[in-house]
């Protein structure tokens, strides 16, 4: 049975998010192809994810660059050392991904790099080469959608965009295959049309909910 996490970032909930409608279109559309799929949602300004403070940062450091064992760790970073592991432990357990978040200030919510921030383990994610650094979770899959407020695609505000241009980048160094995101953009040029620009990428969403769930997962 395939598996699929679904995380958002976006504190207006669901009645209220343009992305999270769209979001949920995407969802439905894979359940057609994969009605089996076993999908788990995770809402990143509910969770519990470790941020990387000083405690996180000095475990990290402790263990990855001095040899330190977990047991020779200070309680506290010991304790943020392990939520973290558990964090990338259940990103790595499933075969898709769907992001779903808006642009805040042209990138995404903190949260989602708070998030992100945890899933970077050596060894466990991505490992050393002697040509450096390579993604270990090759196969599986991934798809962002974004709402926009303003207009990126195929303007000079395009190069402006740091949020999905990251979490691509991301993704893409733990050797997930990422696809092309679903953007809905321009509610703030043309609020009137909020409704047919949400339903335009509600088709998108669908159309790429289909096209993940009839890609082969390699491993």
């Amino acid at each position: 049975m395939a598996k699929l996490l679904y995380i958002t970032a976006n504190p207006k909930g669901l009645s209220k998010s343009k992305g999270l409608q769209i979001g949920e279109a995407f969802l439905e559309a894979f359940r057609v192809e994969q009605p089996d799929v076993e999908i788990k949602k995770i809402d990143l300004f509910e969770a519990d994810i470790p941020k990387m403070d000083a405690e996180l940062v000095s475990a990290r450091g402790k263990i990855g660059g001095y040899g330190y064992k977990l047991e020779e760790l200070e309680e506290g970073e010991r304790a943020k050392y392990l939520a973290m592991h558990d964090v990338a432990d259940e990103f790595v357990d499933y075969d898709y991904y769907v992001f779903v978040s808006p642009v805040w200030n042209l990138s995404s919510p903190p949260v989602l790099k708070q998030y992100l921030d945890n899933l970077f383990v050596s060894g466990k994610t991505f490992n050393y080469t002697p040509n450096g650094a390579k993604g270990a979770l090759s196969g599986k899959k991934a798809v962002h959608i974004q709402t926009r407020g303003g207009l990126y695609t195929n303007t000079p505000m395009a190069e402006l965009e740091c949020g999905d241009r990251y979490l691509k980048i991301a993704l893409s160094f733990l050797g997930i295959d990422v696809l092309d995101t679903v953007v809905a953009e321009g509610f703030d040029y043309f609020p009137k049309q909020a409704e047919e620009i949400v339903e335009q990428a509600k088709m998108k969403a669908r159309e790429t909910a289909a096209q993940m769930a009839k890609a082969v997962l390699t491993v």
